[in-house]
């Protein structure tokens, strides 16, 4: 990212907070304080408010800090700005470390989130193990603390209010089993600003909790006007967590909003759209987006999972430069895959009549040439109205005796696979989806009177592109993406179909990787590609001109 060309000066105006927290600091370092007891100690503070004076206007917008999330290897800042406030960037900003040497670091990365415009700071966790204390923004280095810090293995960390007005509460910390249903009267929901203060606290019963997802009957005042919820701190928002019977809640960065396009009469706006989870995919972004805009999928919902490359840019290009409606929206939650596809089918009910759950490296191909939306249309036509699941068997390829990563991109550089198909992706009529939105991934669980079908092979399937050359495959051991599959560096469930087969537990490159994987060969795919888009005067494609 390039330098901000006219910097924003900070100056807090809370002194007595600031004073108490450099005094709690020397408290640490001289009376042998524990890092457990400086978090307490901050528990009941208030988002830091602090005053940005910009050159660009000459006011003095409020912004705030709103939360602090500690993962297992870094720790996530957000941070609230005013309209036409500039934003930072990795170089505006140090993140600063309780060490006996004070240490500092510069972010991992700096984002901004497609629909709840915040800015979420990437701090690294460091060796020796230190508190991160505060942010500090330069040239001025002015500083500001970060308060209180919320651990990631207890918390709500989103909410949303449903179109029939229920609320949908995402948490971590009740480790319920996947893909089942649990007991919902052993639960409650609870709202309010400041969710460790009971007294001041609306409960609701809990309706459904399965996963990583609850859903809570909405009070009637939060329904109404969140704003004047009773004894509500006008500065921060209402929060909503989830409680088991006779426990205290778990701790709540959650607050439940409309983020929801309202109903449109008639016929949806998209017939295929098509939801996706990322982590540094960027260099390959544009072929899938390209060749499946190609075919049929008019809507994009791109969840981006703490990339740390360009995606941001390569969106830009794809929605601006090439008329694509793609939209990126920052999902920094850590092993909840289930949760954010059931996220994106919330958001895309409205908008989407199908809409396809799938991975950047799994390309849909039709091998009598028809486009996804012949496939659907003819569905619609040939089945009963029940069907509202199409389920797609999927081929793996391996690396096709490759070692470098194709420079005319993934579906034409891979062409060989496993001779049979292994397991399925869904495309869904999101309306029709069961109300604990309960997901594996590859497919959701439906209504009642809904049922799935299966696609013909000869009409539709999907080319994965599962093992390709080893630089791009390890990135693969790098933090797993889905709540119930286990991390290839653990021994557990070694003979699990999401572990590559035989590669054991160490992302150490097989002397004949490249030749792994490869039973048969099928150009079909590649061929389709290199005649829709190969360019007769360059003989490039698309994609490939960006690379190069």
């Amino acid at each position: 990212m390039k330098h901000r060309k006219k910097r924003t000066i900070l100056a807090t105006i809370q002194i007595p907070r600031r004073f108490l927290f450099w005094c709690t600091l020397l408290l640490v370092c001289f009376a042998g304080f524990t890092f457990s007891s400086v978090r307490l100690l901050f528990r009941g503070f208030h988002p830091w408010r602090l005053a940005a004076k910009t050159a660009i206007s000459g006011v003095s917008p409020e912004f705030s800090i709103i939360e602090t999330v500690e993962f297992p290897d870094e720790t996530l800042v957000f941070l609230k700005y005013p309209p036409l406030t500039p934003l930072f960037t990795k170089h505006d900003i140090d993140c600063l470390y309780l060490t006996p040497n004070n240490s500092s670091q510069s972010p991992h990365s700096v984002e901004n989130d497609e629909l709840l415009s915040q800015q979420i700071i990437h701090c690294p966790m460091i060796n020796p193990r230190g508190m991160l204390t505060s942010l500090s923004v330069e040239p001025t280095g002015h500083t500001f603390p970060i308060g209180p810090t919320r651990r990631w293995h207890s918390l709500a960390y989103e909410a949303m209010i449903d179109h029939d007005n229920t609320t949908i509460v995402f948490v971590k910390g009740f480790n319920l089993r996947g893909g089942k249903q649990s007991d919902p009267s052993k639960f409650k929901c609870v709202y309010g600003w400041d969710i460790k203060k009971p007294k001041l606290l609306l409960q609701s019963d809990v309706i459904s909790i399965a996963q990583e997802i609850v859903r809570c009957e909405t009070p009637l005042s939060i329904l109404n006007n969140p704003q004047r919820f009773i004894g509500s701190n006008m500065d921060q928002p209402i929060k909503v967590s989830v409680r088991m019977v006779g426990k205290e809640p778990l701790e709540s960065i959650a607050s439940p909003k409309r983020r929801l396009q309202l109903n449109l009469p008639g016929q949806k706006q998209h017939q295929m759209c098509v939801c996706t989870m990322l982590r540094n995919q960027a260099s390959f972004l544009q072929e899938w987006i390209m060749y499946h805009s190609k075919i049929g999928v008019q809507r994009w919902f791109i969840y981006d999972n703490n990339s740390l490359d360009d995606i941001e840019d390569v969106v830009k290009v794809l929605s601006v430069d090439q008329n694509i409606n793609v939209t990126r929206h920052v999902w920094p939650w850590i092993k909840t895959q289930e949760a954010g596809f059931a996220h994106c089918s919330l958001r895309a009910r409205d908008v989407c009549e199908w809409v396809g759950f799938m991975d950047v490296d799994e390309f849909f191909h039709l091998p009598t040439a028809l486009s996804l939306l012949d496939v659907l249309r003819n569905q619609s036509q040939n089945s009963n109205s029940n069907v509202a699941e199409l389920r797609v068997s999927c081929h793996n390829f391996g690396p096709s005796g490759l070692k470098q990563v194709p420079a005319q991109g993934v579906t034409m550089g891979y062409n060989c696979r496993m001779i049979a198909p292994e397991r399925h992706k869904s495309i869904v009529k999101p309306e029709a989806l069961n109300t604990t939105l309960i997901n594996v991934v590859h497919h959701f669980h439906l209504k009642s009177g809904f049922r799935y079908a299966n696609m013909d092979r000869n009409v539709m399937v999907i080319n994965h592109y599962k093992y390709q050359v080893w630089d791009v495959f390890k990135e693969k051991f790098y933090r797993r993406v889905a709540t119930y599959v286990s991390d290839w560096q653990q021994d557990r469930n070694i003979e699990s179909k999401d572990r590559a087969p035989g590669l054991g537990t160490r992302a150490v490159e097989p002397l004949d990787w490249s030749s792994r994987f490869c039973e048969v060969i099928d150009t079909g795919l590649r061929d389709r590609v290199a005649e829709m888009f190969t360019d007769p005067n360059t003989g490039h494609l698309p994609w490939q001109k960006s690379r190069t």
